[in-house]
């Protein structure tokens, strides 16, 4: 089984000491319970991880590690970017967790036509704390060396602009639309340089966002012959991303 992984600021050099305290260190001490001589990882969240053995423990929320082994592991490519309508609130958490476990690099929330859920203000800054809050335990739970960045909420006017950077740079925009004729695994997706994902809420797209984005370069796509809820698109369409180009290639 893979060593539980942890996060800190500063990833230890091989042979170095160090010490995990605070949230991590508490977490690590009085949930998962680590003893001394166990292994352990810690990470940056920036493709940086050392594999660490425990050489003490000390009150409820600090562990002294010894490093071993440290590696770099870059970005899969193409990079994958989910731009996600927001969900119902009960949803979103959710959704956010499966897409970091699926890979996802960049999530954007969105402020979509149809979107239930309205953020504006302290609310729409609370909002984003949240995502990224469980974008970092979802990764941590994934034994992920990245935590995905999560973007602040985007209007329809960012979310076109990044639209129309993604397809000048040799990115793919796919819709995902349930009326789409073009099937997603038709694209060549292994060629592009980032595959935008464009994941409406539970009332969907409305022909106005579709007819914007594809007027920019989007793609209006149909994943499988399932309807998906809006909480189980991007991790799905994330998982047919990884087996159809090389993300999921072993390092």
């Amino acid at each position: 089984m893979t060593p539980p992984l942890f996060w800190v600021d500063q990833v230890p050099r091989a042979g170095e000491q160090a010490q995990l305290t605070g949230p991590e260190g508490r977490h690590a001490v009085t949930v998962t319970r680590i003893k001394a001589g166990e292994p352990v990882i810690l990470g940056d969240g920036r493709g940086n991880r050392a594999e660490c053995t425990v050489t003490e423990v000390t009150g409820k929320d600090r562990l002294s590690v010894r490093a071993g082994r440290t590696e770099f592991t870059p970005r899969p490519a193409p990079l994958a970017t989910v731009v996600q309508a927001l969900p119902k609130a009960e949803r979103a958490d959710l959704a956010v967790d499966l897409m970091t476990e699926a890979g996802v690099d960049v999530i954007v929330p969105w402020q979509a036509a149809r979107s239930i859920a309205r953020w504006s203000g302290s609310r729409a800054v609370k909002g984003v704390d949240k995502w990224r809050a469980t974008a970092a335990t979802a990764a941590k739970q994934a034994r992920r060396p990245w935590i995905p960045e999560v973007t602040d909420l985007a209007t329809t006017i960012d979310v076109r602009e990044r639209c129309a950077a993604v397809t000048a740079g040799g990115g793919i925009v796919a819709l995902l639309h349930e009326e789409a004729g073009t099937a997603f695994g038709s694209l060549a997706l292994a060629e592009a340089t980032e595959v935008m994902l464009v994941i409406g809420p539970e009332g969907g797209l409305t022909e106005e966002e579709v007819g914007d984005l594809t007027a920019l370069g989007g793609q209006s796509v149909v994943l499988g012959p399932e309807v998906l809820r809006t909480a189980a698109a991007g991790a799905v369409a994330l998982g047919a991303l990884g087996a159809l180009t090389r993300r999921w290639g072993r390092r």
